[in-house]
């Protein structure tokens, strides 16, 4: 009974985190708890925990890390000024004339807006916001028009530079030179967020073309769902406008990567380089007041102290998870799954879809992909690839009714005459969608690893 007070102490966080209270204080406190009760009974070392100020300073002086604070800068700079706006009223006006147009318009203003903030919440608030009232008063199906909205908000996921990505990257480098130690490999490789950043954008890209492929199928077979609008009569100032929206971001977004991608910088100087780029690109557009700088700041500083509170929790609880013997308890649960390193990555993303209903990408990173991570990669999977599938199936999670976060973020911006069960029925083929990227990755794990291989 005693080497299962690992499933114990997971279970325990699960429903407590149910229940409403506190991420970072659930897994630190949890985790405490099982320490003090385990010292008490005898059956657990507290001299382990002496661990944690290294832990903890760790985590503070982690340079990678750093690019959290800088990307959610850039991230709620673009929200705050007028770029998403502008951004959405230029693709309308480039592919408003088509039947399916301005679905296509969401779906790439959504994958813009993904590069440049990487947060889904807002992208998909943006968007609702936005695209939502333009697509009903085009006599779009309203279904489509929430599926869409939902599902491309959810970029922030895959498309670099996502936050999601940043911290996924963290953890599998550490996952990754874990995983080779245990096989007696003491000269190890790493894997670094640039690897990541390289190896998401095939299939972040090959997803958008679904997405899109969705829309101008569903236009063509029920054209009433997706009608087309008159084109703008004067096509000179049309074009200069659509010039002004299209431009700032995209060229944000290649300085972003293209810093990456050259070798130039690495994923947290391009992340400052992001930052810098939009406050100009705000201060140019007037779009900075003394209001506005104090809610990015504010905003930048809670998102990135939830981060690192969270962080330092899910540091406490695998230190102790560990003390239990709880990595030794995985992977003999591992070793004895059906269908060896198949049946263990299958078990894995069900439990981390699943977790997608009651957790944020942010915890899942910290406290499930520390744990099951070295052993799937000591298993001979790929790093980049496992990534890249987390992430892909996170994305999945936050799509799925009824507890998909993206739902529940467009549901607080919906008009009321939208029902909820409209939104639940919008994003179901949009879900098909995911799962099929998710097989055509499983078949061919070089749509991720390629590139990476290719650049580095």
């Amino acid at each position: 009974m005693i080497e299962f007070i690992p499933l114990f102490m997971f279970a325990a966080v699960c429903i407590i985190l149910m229940l409403g209270y506190p991420v970072a204080f659930t897994l630190a406190g949890v985790a405490l708890l099982f320490a003090f009760a385990g010292d008490l009974m005898g059956i657990f070392d507290f001299t382990i925990t002496q661990a944690l100020p290294n832990r903890l300073y760790g985590i503070m002086t982690n340079q990678t890390l750093l690019a959290v604070p800088l990307f959610v800068l850039m991230g709620v700079t673009l929200e705050k000024s007028k770029i998403a706006e502008n951004l959405l009223e230029s693709m309308s006006m480039l592919f408003g004339r088509f039947p399916g147009g301005l679905g296509i318009s969401v779906v790439l203003v959504g994958m813009l807006l993904a590069a440049s903030t990487g947060i889904v919440g807002a992208t998909v608030v943006t968007m609702g916001l936005m695209a939502l009232p333009t697509m009903m008063k085009r006599n779009y199906d309203p279904a489509l028009s929430t599926g869409v909205i939902c599902a491309t908000g959810t970029l922030g996921q895959i498309i670099p530079p996502s936050i999601a990505l940043v911290l996924l990257g963290d953890v599998l480098s550490n996952a990754y030179q874990q995983a080779q130690l245990s096989q007696g490999i003491f000269s190890t490789k790493t894997v670094s967020v640039g690897d990541l950043f390289v190896g998401s954008l095939i299939p972040g890209l090959l997803l958008v073309a679904l997405y899109a492929l969705y829309v101008i199928g569903r236009a063509f077979l029920q054209p009433e769902s997706a009608p087309s609008h008159p084109p703008e009569q004067n096509t000179q100032p049309v074009l200069g406008k659509v010039l002004r929206g299209l431009l700032p971001p995209i060229l944000l977004i290649f300085a972003v990567l293209g810093s990456i991608l050259s070798g130039t910088a690495t994923p947290t100087e391009a992340a400052a380089v992001g930052a810098i780029g939009a406050t100009l690109l705000a201060l140019i557009q007037r779009q900075l007041c003394r209001q506005k700088i104090m809610d990015i700041v504010t905003s930048t500083t809670k998102v990135t102290a939830m981060v690192f509170a969270i962080l330092i929790g899910a540091s406490i609880f695998s230190l102790i998870f560990r003390g239990y013997g709880g990595d030794e308890l995985i992977q003999s649960l591992f070793s004895h799954m059906p269908g060896g390193v198949v049946g263990a990555t299958l078990l894995v993303m069900v439990v981390i879809f699943l977790l997608g209903f009651i957790l944020d990408f942010i915890e899942i990173t910290f406290v499930v992909v520390p744990i099951v991570g070295p052993i799937l990669l000591a298993m001979g999977l790929d790093p980049i690839w496992l990534g890249v599938m987390i992430a892909l199936n996170l994305q999945t999670s936050f799509l799925t009714p009824p507890f998909g976060f993206a739902l529940f973020y467009l549901r607080g911006v919906a008009p009321e005459s939208i029902p909820t069960s409209t939104i639940y029925r919008g994003v179901i083929p949009f879900i098909g969608i995911q799962i099929l990227m998710m097989v055509i990755l499983a078949f061919w794990p070089e749509l991720a690893t390629w590139l990476p291989s290719v650049v580095y």
